[in-house]
């Protein structure tokens, strides 16, 4: 019997793909993101155990909501990629509920994929930086990950919507934002959607609790109406190289 270990569930989440979305956050992560707000989700062996059949049948009771809104769940973490055997239980069962599949990863798997993307409506993929200095920098890893997981997405076709979080001095310059707009146009053909998403502090006090320590300890949130202008690069880029555009 396959067993699965979530962190919590949420029955409202209005940004983890198209409409009203459930999203169940999967424990584990290999990557230790300096601005990681959920560092209690990164040990695959904590939170509560749930068969698939038991983990759907909890999701189906939200149904009448989100199929309102043409929503449906979202699979996060940490990373469900982590999980990969009880992912796919739980992406089979949804879908025989006639229920729409969206995960949410930074990539970071076992490396196997093809079937995991198969029963995937919708990938949020969240690229963190333009190389693998970067990633290093920002993640602990380099970006041999991700790369993986580009490679498996160019080969199911799966629809994506691109994800990255911009930080001061980090990840907001206009070099920086032309850079990852390039990777995308070049590395993922299906994409729909390029977000750009402001740094904030909001989970330092998960790491006072935990007794960790914040990397980036003292960073000021990001200036939004900064991310606005830059996600307004990134559409251009985007809209210029793909023809329609189905974008913000």
């Amino acid at each position: 019997m396959t067993i699965g270990r979530v962190h919590s569930i949420e029955s409202m989440g209005l940004v983890d793909g198209p409409g009203v979305r459930t999203v169940v956050f999967f424990q584990g992560c290999k990557l230790r993101c300096a601005y990681c707000h959920n560092p209690d989700t990164w040990q695959v062996n904590e939170g509560a155990e749930y068969t698939p059949e038991d983990l759907v049948a909890k999701i189906k009771r939200f149904k009448p909501y989100f199929e309102r809104s043409n929503g449906g769940v979202t699979f996060s973490g940490g990373d469900p990629l982590m999980q990969p055997e009880f992912l796919v239980e739980c992406l089979k069962l949804c879908k025989e509920n006639g229920i729409h599949t969206c995960i949410d990863t930074s990539g970071y798997g076992f490396g196997e994929y093809d079937e995991i993307l198969k029963y995937a409506d919708l990938v949020l993929l969240d690229i963190k930086h333009i190389d693998s200095i970067g990633y290093k920098e920002l993640t602990g890893q380099d970006a041999k990950g991700v790369n993986t997981f580009l490679d498996a997405i160019r080969d199911s076709q799966t629809p994506v919507w691109v994800r990255h979080v911009v930080v001061p001095g980090m990840t907001d310059s206009k070099e920086h934002i032309e850079k990852i707009s390039s990777i995308v146009n070049e590395e993922i053909p299906t994409v729909e959607k390029v977000e750009l998403l402001p740094y904030h502090n909001l989970g330092t006090n998960k790491y006072k609790r935990l007794n960790m320590k914040y990397k980036l300890e003292g960073m000021e949130p990001m200036c939004k109406n900064k991310v606005q202008e830059l996600q307004g690069i990134v559409n251009n880029i985007i809209k210029n190289a793909r023809k329609p555009f189905l974008g913000v």
